[in-house]
């Protein structure tokens, strides 16, 4: 089983081909709300018993607030505006670093970044011949297809419109059996049945297009587009046969992903989050956004009386209600025949929201989620720590909350595509990636 893991694990990443290490990079956060900067250079760290580890040593950062519909739903909709913000965190980051990185990752989420697992069952009719390369390739491109209409399918009636455009940016293959029997490599197998397990993550051609055309007024090089939640999944935080659901709630859109016995289902999202609060706090308190934001973020950190802070979870109750309500949601269209994990981690900016935490733990919630949904016990929440995602240092030792989680995970995955940890996936993969594209 853990030799296998060395193909499993591998990872595709659409962007340039990565070319020799260089001094440092930047994973870049473009949210709803705020753009974060991460600027890193590849360190080693050695373990108690010796061994050298790869880590992504944080040497500098940026943030820096969106303005006014720059980005709707995590999609962008003011490419002028959005490469403005990007290059004031970039510099902010570059100033601390005392160097400019000439190569980006950057992260992406929102309501149409789809992710999900296929599995194909592919009969052969001669089992005793041993896999070649075409075959495995012919395998891989039908179920490359076979996943690519469905997402389409999905995205189309999600949004009314038949002829939507999307591309594959991130697969990942969880697991491939000849026979039954775990493989790490099919190639040279024999056998009658083969089962492959692909985990893919698309977007829309036209939010890819615009961030493509930011990356190229910043004059940076593209390494890789990458969705947010599968870099989250990336964490050391993840216990692998145990799974979790990860919740990262962010100014413009949720975004939950689904681990489960070691294995990521999927990734879905809806159009509810940080802004929603500070919105009705606005409407309640009859306060301007800045002024609402800033009550919402007192009150994240109790830094308000007790009354005031009863008054505005009265305000917020029936709104955080609706998200947990889109959360269940989310949750139904999951796959139910098996348990869920019993473990929620929570992330993002609007994760902070104590009443978010509060009425995820509430008895009555869980009692409830355990008769609709497959949980065996009653979920744990949880926040991811900074201190879980191992493989990065956050040497300018700023990043720190839930809010910054995200972008430290970027990093983590960046280092991946960077260096030999993650080995890319075979040609035939990579070819037929082209080819959805």
């Amino acid at each position: 089983m853990g030799q296998s893991l060395n193909f499993l694990k591998n990872h595709l990443f659409i962007g340039r081909k990565a070319k020799s290490k260089t001094c440092c990079l930047l994973a870049l956060d473009i949210g709803t709300e705020f753009v974060k900067a991460v600027i890193f250079k590849v360190g080693k760290t050695s373990s108690d018993d010796g061994e050298s580890k790869e880590q992504a040593v944080i040497i500098g950062v940026g943030r820096q607030r969106q303005m006014a519909n720059q980005m709707r739903a995590g999609a962008v909709a003011d490419i002028e505006g959005v490469a403005l913000t990007c290059q004031k965190v970039i510099n902010q980051a570059a100033q601390m670093a005392r160097s400019k990185p000439t190569r980006v990752v950057i992260g992406i989420a929102g309501e149409f970044i789809k992710g999900a697992t296929t599995n194909f069952v592919y009969k052969r009719s001669n089992s005793e011949q041993r896999i070649g390369l075409a075959e495995l390739k012919n395998i891989i491109q039908k179920i490359q297809w076979k996943a690519f209409n469905k997402i389409r399918s999905q995205i189309a009636w999600e949004t009314g419109r038949p002829e939507v455009e999307i591309r594959l940016i991130n697969a990942l293959i969880p697991e491939i059996r000849i026979d039954g029997y775990q493989v790490a490599n099919p190639l040279g197998f024999p056998g009658q049945e083969v089962f492959l397990s692909i985990f893919n993550v698309y977007a829309p051609l036209i939010h890819l297009s615009a961030l493509e055309n930011i990356v190229a007024k910043l004059d940076l090089e593209l390494l890789s587009i990458v969705a947010e939640p599968y870099a989250l999944t990336k964490s050391s935080s993840l216990n692998p046969m145990a799974g979790a659901i990860l919740i990262d709630i962010g100014g413009g859109t949720t975004d939950i992903a689904l681990v489960r016995q070691g294995k990521i289902e999927g990734i879905k999202s809806f159009s509810l989050a940080g802004q929603a609060f500070t919105k009705r706090l606005c409407q309640s308190l009859d306060l301007d956004l800045p002024e609402a934001e800033d009550i919402k973020i007192r009150h994240s950190h109790r830094q308000l009386s007790q009354n005031v802070q009863r008054k505005i979870r009265e305000i917020l109750k029936n709104d955080v209600r609706i998200w947990l309500n889109g959360v269940e949601l989310i949750l139904e269209e999951f796959d139910q025949k098996e348990f869920f994990p019993s473990t929620i981690l929570l992330c993002g900016g609007g994760s902070i929201l104590p009443d978010i935490k509060n009425i995820l733990s509430r008895e009555t919630v869980q009692r409830e989620w355990m008769e609709k949904l497959p949980f065996s016990r009653a979920p744990e929440v949880k926040f991811i720590r900074s201190s879980q995602i191992d493989n990065v240092i956050d040497q300018a030792n700023v990043l720190k909350g839930p809010e910054n989680i995200v972008p430290l995970a970027l990093s983590g995955l960046a280092l991946e595509i960077l260096t030999d940890e993650v080995r890319i996936l075979p040609s035939v993969l990579r070819r037929v990636a082209r080819i959805m594209r």
